[in-house]
């Protein structure tokens, strides 16, 4: 295992595009950080920083208090998946899992043998080492990448959306043995997604990057419940955040439609251009038209099962509320919409947060939303 810093790690192109600007990163020996964002934000120019694939043009990567930017891919004892899976079509599972023992190591050939014997029973996929890439199905070509990466006990492992090509069964199905996997083997982990509920799902800690800087770290609870900024409130969470331009009026959040009375804007100026918040899950919808703070007109009813997804017409925009399933409104109808002003977030005019939804513990559980 190993830690990994990145120290204002800079990556300018020769066509003076930035891939990624003052990354500060601090990863721990034996974590599991994600790196998460929309594509074009920088998450893959960081890792193949890490990686030694790009040299950052200012700034250092630091792999156990040594500086890396000199060294080249092969002397860092890093492993890397990539989304595509780069296996030889023509060696077979073993083969594809041998050869980077074989040019990395100068462990015997029985023992090498051995190692990759231990590793395929590991993943599963014992069964399949004489078999070659083109007769496997997804998953399983998926897991000899992973064979192939794990079975030089590197230092670090670094994955590039390596679950990106699956199908949506089998993504769930990896993501939950990825975690066992890192868990068993103990080592420091940093994996690329765009998917945000693979980074809420997986990770100890998520790095969320846009444009090329990181705008927040954190646990999954942390990023989801204490965003720092609105980009970030917006990206975690599926579905994502509503969020209405507002006014602070007399101590109360006011928009077109409706106005909220929330502590947290006593100490700002009246006619301030404020953003508010709510997630979801934290609107609540009363069949009674007049039965909410406002009025509100459903275009689309998503049945998930267990519960429902309401899309509504308002203030001039798509609204999504999280429901119960015994609340079933047709398209058309219009329904009451309230907003809880505990649950609400308050963004200033630069997008940084300065009111939170209220989370509680376990032991004093407040019941919002609907139920």
């Amino acid at each position: 295992m190993a830690t990994v810093s990145l120290r204002n790690a800079t990556k300018q192109y020769d066509d003076g595009v930035i891939g990624a600007e003052d990354i500060a990163l601090d990863i721990e020996d034996g974590e599991f950080l994600i790196l998460v964002g929309p594509s074009g934000c920088g998450k893959t120019t960081t890792l193949e920083m890490i990686a030694g694939l790009q040299r950052p043009t200012s700034g250092e990567v630091v792999i156990d208090d040594e500086i890396v930017n000199d060294i080249p891919p092969q002397d860092r004892n890093l492993a890397m998946v990539f989304q595509d899976y780069a296996l030889y079509p023509h060696k077979t599972v073993r083969g594809n899992m041998l050869f980077g023992l074989k040019y990395s190591t100068d462990m015997p050939e029985d023992e090498r043998e051995r190692k990759v014997e231990e590793v395929a029973e590991l993943l599963g996929i014992d069964h399949l080492l004489d078999q070659k890439p083109g007769q496997l199905s997804g998953g399983q070509q998926q897991r000899v990448a992973l064979g192939r990466a794990i079975v030089r006990d590197p230092e670090v492992s670094l994955l590039d959306e390596p679950l990106s090509n699956l199908d949506a069964k089998l993504r769930t199905q990896m993501r939950a043995e990825l975690q066992q996997l890192q868990a068993e083997l103990d080592v420091t982990m940093i994996y690329v997604t765009h998917d945000q509920t693979e980074a809420m799902t997986m990770g100890d800690r998520i790095a969320i990057l846009d444009k090329g800087h990181v705008q927040q770290v954190g646990t999954p609870s942390e990023v989801y419940n204490q965003p720092e900024n609105e980009f970030v409130a917006k990206f975690i969470g599926s579905p994502s955040m509503n969020v209405f331009d507002a006014t602070v009026q007399g101590g109360t959040v006011q928009t077109d439609e409706f106005t909220l009375p929330v502590d947290e804007v006593n100490d700002r100026r009246d006619g301030e251009r404020i953003r508010l918040g709510i997630r979801p899950e934290d609107i609540v919808i009363d069949p009674d038209p007049n039965g909410g703070l406002a009025t509100a007109t459903v275009s689309v009813v998503e049945r998930l099962g267990s519960e429902n997804l309401l899309h509504l017409e308002f203030m001039g925009q798509q609204v999504v509320a999280r429901v119960g399933e015994h609340i079933f409104p047709s398209q058309g109808d219009a329904v009451g919409i309230d907003f809880p002003p505990e649950q609400a977030y308050l963004f200033d005019e630069d997008g940084e947060t300065f009111k939170f939804r209220i989370v509680k513990s376990e032991d004093d559980v407040e019941i919002t939303g609907n139920l």
